[in-house]
């Protein structure tokens, strides 16, 4: 009777034992689940953080460099134009005193000018270029892909070659002037370049000639955008096709216009490296624009509030013409929507 006790005693404490082993491994089997759920509830979340502002992540560098190296130096040269700056920045508070020796500056006065007409026959000539090459391209002759990239070539060349490809044409001893003495035309005088009332024209013929391709292929997408039906009605109409480009295809280029103007205007405002490699701004001042103006002030005179001035002067005249065109092109495309 004893020993059976004894047994019965020794399997109880044995279940026992087995129970708690059995409940020992749940207890590890739910603790590893847990050590294995956490990291996967971390990556989940991190990757739903990625995805709702992946496009913000993505944009952070080029903003912060944008707000950094563009918009950080325009206040800080807006200030400048506010300080006593000579050589080195000085952070001395004067006003306007740097605009006032900017608009006495003699050569400022003359860039002014300069800039002036230089901007008007740039616009004209460019565009009446562009327009004629378009009307030409868009008749549907043959080989129009390739006369499309010969006129288009020149603007994929920096201001820089050029400048210097046409300070070689132009220069009276090495091209066409001494081209026309070897074929035996002695007579002939081509030296713009040279000639202080004609050297600022040698500057808008590069420019023309840089730019005119581009407004080209502008009015050709204008022109191709044209309904034809249009076209069909005024000929059954009798109209001529002097006619019809006057009074339908030109007025319907509007916005094509508006357009190549708001481009050129920027580009003519911040000419600069196109006077450097073609005449430096000489000869004696009648070439020098108001982007060769600042550059020239500010790193070879060591006037640095000056300069600044200029700047913001240069800035504020984009702005004036950018502001309207932005305004307007935003009513327009609200007028449409609406």
């Amino acid at each position: 009777m004893f020993q059976q006790e004894t047994i019965c005693g020794a399997l109880q404490v044995r279940n026992l034992k087995q129970r708690l082993a059995a409940r020992r491994m749940e207890l590890l089997s739910l603790k590893s689940e847990s050590f294995t759920a956490r990291p996967s509830l971390v990556s989940g979340s991190a990757r739903a953080f990625l995805g709702r502002y992946a496009s913000q992540i993505a944009l952070a560098p080029s903003i912060a460099i944008a707000s950094i190296f563009v918009y950080g130096f325009m206040i800080w040269t807006a200030y400048i134009s506010f300080s006593a700056s000579g050589m080195l920045p000085d952070y001395h508070w004067v006003g306007l005193r740097q605009y006032y020796n900017l608009w006495s500056n003699p050569v400022w006065i003359q860039s002014a000018k300069n800039i002036v007409v230089f901007t008007f026959l740039y616009i004209l000539i460019t565009t009446v270029v562009g327009l004629f090459l378009a009307i030409l391209l868009d008749q549907r002759i043959r080989a129009e892909g390739a006369l499309r990239l010969i006129y288009l070539y020149p603007m994929a060349l920096s201001f820089v070659v050029t400048g210097t490809a046409w300070k070689w044409i132009l220069n009276p001893g090495l091209g066409i002037e001494r081209v026309m003495h070897m074929w035996g035309w002695e007579s002939f005088r081509f030296d713009w370049l040279v000639n202080p009332r004609f050297a600022l024209y040698t500057v808008v013929l590069a420019g023309v000639w840089q730019a005119s391709g581009f407004v080209m292929a502008l009015f050709l997408a204008g022109l191709r955008g044209i309904d034809e039906d249009l076209i069909k009605a005024a000929r059954l109409d009798g109209a001529g096709g002097l006619s019809i480009y006057r009074r339908i295809i030109i007025p319907l280029l509007g916005p094509t216009f508006v357009t190549v103007a708001v481009v050129l205007v920027q580009q003519a405002l911040r000419t600069f490296d196109l006077v450097i490699a073609l005449t430096n701004g000489g000869p004696a001042n009648n070439t020098q624009l108001p982007a060769t103006f600042m550059y020239k002030q500010t790193f070879e005179r060591s006037q640095l509030g000056v300069g600044a001035a200029s700047a913001v002067m240069i800035f504020m005249t984009i702005l004036a013409i950018v502001i309207p065109y932005l305004y307007a092109s935003t009513r327009k495309g609200s007028n449409e929507h609406a």
